[in-house]
């Protein structure tokens, strides 16, 4: 069990990513007590994409070559199109979730974001939501896809859309001060 006031979270990203998506869960988690860093392959800032153009930055905090995944209680993954398409091609990005994965810590994606975890084949057999455009690719990589705003299966929670976010954080919360979740590894 992990006090929210002591628990360190990584937010992984990189341009692209939904503004809201990356700012509100970083603001939420902090508001509750916790230590939220930033993580992303880029350094200096990050550009959030709102509604159909570019929007706000972000500082990066630490880059991902230089953080180590035992660092952290759990993982928040913004969507975005961009944000986890550039992602899931990035092997060290990939390694990074997949050791939270298999340390059954909490993992966070939201929208497109569980694009990541279908790369790590973690959603097979498990109960997933995202963003409806990428549906059929989660039920594809062997999830059971629901449309509900909040998802958690064993440690791993998924939701659709900006409109879910307080939700999301809710259960991010949640699922934090729950602590660890035994589950195979990640085949990725």
């Amino acid at each position: 069990m992990t006090d929210i006031r002591n628990a360190k979270i990584a937010i992984l990203a990189t341009h692209g990513f939904e503004y809201s998506e990356l700012t509100v869960p970083q603001r939420k988690l902090k508001e509750a007590g916790a230590q939220v860093t930033v993580v992303s392959p880029e350094t200096g800032e990050i550009r959030g994409w709102q509604g159909k153009d570019w929007g706000g930055s972000v500082k990066v905090d630490r880059a991902l070559p230089d953080v180590r995944p035992e660092e952290f209680d759990a993982l928040v993954l913004p969507g975005g199109q961009i944000n986890p398409d550039l992602l899931r091609i990035d092997d060290q990005a990939l390694e990074f979730i997949k050791a939270f994965l298999d340390a059954g810590k909490v993992v966070a994606a939201i929208c497109h974001a569980p694009w990541l975890l279908v790369e790590l084949d973690a959603v097979r057999g498990r109960q997933v939501t995202s963003y409806k455009s990428i549906k059929t690719d989660v039920k594809n990589a062997g999830a059971n896809w629901v449309d509900k705003e909040v998802v958690v299966d064993n440690g791993i929670i998924t939701s659709r859309n900006p409109g879910d976010l307080d939700a999301f954080v809710g259960k991010i919360l949640e699922e934090v001060q729950e602590g660890r979740h035994e589950r195979a590894a990640a085949a990725g």
